[in-house]
């Protein structure tokens, strides 16, 4: 069936399941768990097409979860980290292949897991107000670069939200506008490049669908998890999320 054995599909609808789940309850790392766990039974292009349809729905799903006006209020509040994210996406994409990966991947994890694991340890790094809008500029123009070179952009976001301690539901809204603007570049682009053809496009459609069964369930463990408990996921999700880079760094 579209070209994959069945227990394939049924393999790669459990780990969507989950991922998706993941995502409801803390806002990201569904295409980190995704592509990690595809990458063991299925073809890299293959794995890619599969968790396109999934991030673009989802992340619509979790950017106007409150409704459109509260997403466009929060794009329009953290307008200046986005702005950034997506001037520098585009400049840095241009560079992809003159800066190796390796050093990328590196750079970008270990002050994510160093920051996660301070964090954790009880320590805190609250951003003074007056040093917001630099702060939030700068993460966004850190997020830019590594995304046009490694297709990562996210992390920066997080810890720019953790560090002014964002609220929960904010958290979360902000982080789905944000990656719904890479997954919809990241579609048309594979749209273009053929990824997504006539062989993988139904397969990452019918992914949809326990990706979304995974959303809803991770949405109501969001509504129950107080401030500090989603918080410590978060930053539990986060020390993954940079050691999975550093992984593939030192893999490269």
């Amino acid at each position: 069936m579209f070209g994959l054995e069945i227990w394939q599909l049924v393999l790669a609808a459990a780990i969507t399941l989950f991922a998706g789940f993941v995502k409801g309850a803390v806002g990201f790392a569904m295409p980190m768990i995704m592509m990690s766990a595809f990458g063991s039974f299925l073809h890299s292009e293959v794995a890619l097409a599969l968790l396109i349809l999934p991030t673009l729905v989802t992340n619509i799903a979790q950017a106007f979860r409150q409704g459109w006006r509260a997403a466009w209020d929060s794009t329009k509040r953290y307008r200046l980290h986005i702005s950034m994210v997506v001037i520098f996406l585009v400049l840095s994409a241009q560079f992809v292949t003159a800066i190796p990966q390796a050093v990328m991947y590196f750079l970008l994890g270990a002050p994510i897991v160093a920051f996660a694991l301070w964090q954790l340890a009880g320590r805190d790094m609250a951003i003074r107000i007056e040093h917001r809008a630099r702060v939030e500029a700068t993460l966004g123009i850190i997020g830019g670069l590594y995304g046009g070179i490694s297709g990562i952009w996210g992390p920066p976001l997080i810890v720019y939200l953790l560090s002014i301690r964002a609220d929960k539901r904010e958290t979360v809204r902000v982080q789905g506008v944000v990656f719904l603007i890479g997954a919809v570049v990241l579609t048309a682009a594979h749209l273009h490049s053929g990824i997504l053809n006539s062989r993988t496009l139904p397969a990452s459609a019918l992914m949809v669908v326990p990706a979304s069964l995974g959303l809803w369930a991770g949405f109501r463990m969001q509504d129950r998890l107080d401030p500090a408990r989603f918080r410590q996921w978060t930053l539990i999700l986060l020390v993954l999320t940079g050691l999975n880079l550093v992984r593939r760094a030192l893999t490269l």
